[in-house]
Order: structure tokens, then sequence, then C-alpha cells
């Protein structure tokens, strides 16, 4: 299995005036592929947020795998 980090990640408008990117919640999830990953990380995130749908909080999800294996 690897091992990913999987990012909640949102546009926002600054008080500048200038869009932003935050990252609302970050995940490390440990799966057998990235797809999987992302999958567990959604109902991780909505159990965490109390959500049904993550995309309520979140408008993408970033997935990157770690160096780290087990």
């Amino acid at each position: 299995m690897a091992r990913y980090i999987v990012r909640f990640m949102k546009d926002i408008l600054g008080e500048n005036g200038r869009q932003a990117e935050i990252c609302q919640s970050s995940l490390e999830i440990e799966a057998a592929n990235s797809r999987d990953a992302t999958e567990i990380a959604k109902q991780k995130f909505c159990q965490m947020e109390r959500l049904n749908e993550w995309s309520l909080h979140a408008d993408r999800v970033q997935v990157a795998e770690t160096d780290l294996h087990t």
C-alpha cells in the first residue's frame, strides 16, 4: 500500500479583491492507489466536517503520493 496526502482546496476572494487558494484540510491516507485514497479522504473529510458532500466546503481535491510506503 502507498501513502497519499490528500488536500481539500477552496478558492476564495481576499480582502484585496484577489482570488486566493486555501487548503481546507489535509489528510494522510494509506490506499492501494490515488483513486482509492481520494474516495477514503472524501469520506473522512465529510465525517470530520459533518457534511453529506465534501464539495460544500472545497472546490477540488489534490492528491500526491508520499515517499513512505508500508
